[in-house]
C-alpha cells in the first residue's frame, strides 16, 4: 500500500537583489500562482534585498492516493489543462511548467495536414526536411525567425492539446505572410480543414 506524501510545511525566505517571483518557483519548485497567493503584499516587480516571502510547501495541494500494486497507469491523476499568465514578470505557465517569453503576437492561423496536395513536391516535410509532426508551425520569417519556439494559445480543435502547445517555426508556406501562421495537424485532410481560421495569441519563448 504507497500512501500520498504528506503537505510539506511553509517556510520564509529572505530576498536578495535579483530574485523574482519566477526564479523563486523554479528554486523552490513551486508553482509561481501558488507563490504569489501566498505574499499578496509583495509588489513583483519590487522584490528587493530583505524582503520576507512565504514559501508554500512543495507538495502543498496535492491529493493523496494509494494503489496495491495492480492499477494501471490510468489510475494516476490526469494532469488537467491550464494556462495562466503573469504579465509582470514576463512569464506564462502551461500544463504545469513555467516559461519565459519576451512578448505575444496576435495572429490569424490556419491548418494544414500531411496530404500531398497541401505540400507541394517534397511532400509531408517542413522547410528543413524534417517530417511534419505535431507542434510544426509555418511562419512568415520576416515577422518570426525560424527556428523560433512560441507557445501556441487560444486555438479549438480535437486534434490538438487545449489549452496550449509548445510549437516551432520551421516551415513557410507562399499564403503565409505578415501576421498568419500555418499549424500543421495530425489527421485526414478533412478533419483538419474543420480547423477554418482562428485568431490566436503566440508567446515568444525565450
Amino acid at each position: 500500500m504507497l500512501q500520498g506524501m504528506p503537505a510539506y510545511a511553509d517556510s520564509i525566505h529572505t530576498a536578495k537583489d535579483g530574485d523574482t517571483f519566477y526564479l523563486l518557483a523554479k528554486q523552490y519548485n513551486v508553482s509561481m500562482d501558488k507563490l504569489m497567493e501566498a505574499n499578496p503584499e509583495v509588489d513583483a516587480k519590487n522584490i528587493y534585498n530583505g524582503v520576507k516571502l512565504t514559501i508554500p510547501g512543495a507538495e502543498e495541494g496535492l491529493t493523496a492516493f494509494s494503489t496495491s500494486g495492480t492499477e494501471g497507469p490510468d489510475q494516476l491523476l490526469t494532469v488537467q489543462p491550464t494556462l495562466k499568465v503573469f504579465s509582470s514578470e514576463n512569464v506564462v505557465e502551461a500544463w504545469g511548467k513555467t516559461l519565459n517569453y519576451t512578448k505575444t503576437i496576435q495572429v490569424k492561423a490556419s491548418a494544414y495536414s500531411a496530404a500531398a496536395s497541401e505540400n507541394g513536391k517534397w511532400g509531408a516535410v517542413d522547410y528543413f526536411g524534417n517530417p511534419l509532426e505535431l507542434g510544426t508551425i509555418a511562419v512568415d520569417p520576416k515577422v518570426i525567425p525560424m527556428g523560433t519556439k512560441v507557445l501556441v494559445t487560444g486555438h479549438s480543435h480535437a486534434n490538438l492539446p487545449k489549452a496550449a502547445f509548445i510549437a516551432t517555426a520551421s516551415d513557410q508556406g507562399g499564403a503565409i505572410k505578415g501576421n498568419r501562421i500555418d499549424i500543421f495537424i495530425p489527421g485526414s485532410q478533412q478533419s483538419v480543414k474543420q480547423f477554418g481560421f482562428q485568431d490566436i495569441t503566440l508567446y515568444i519563448l525565450e
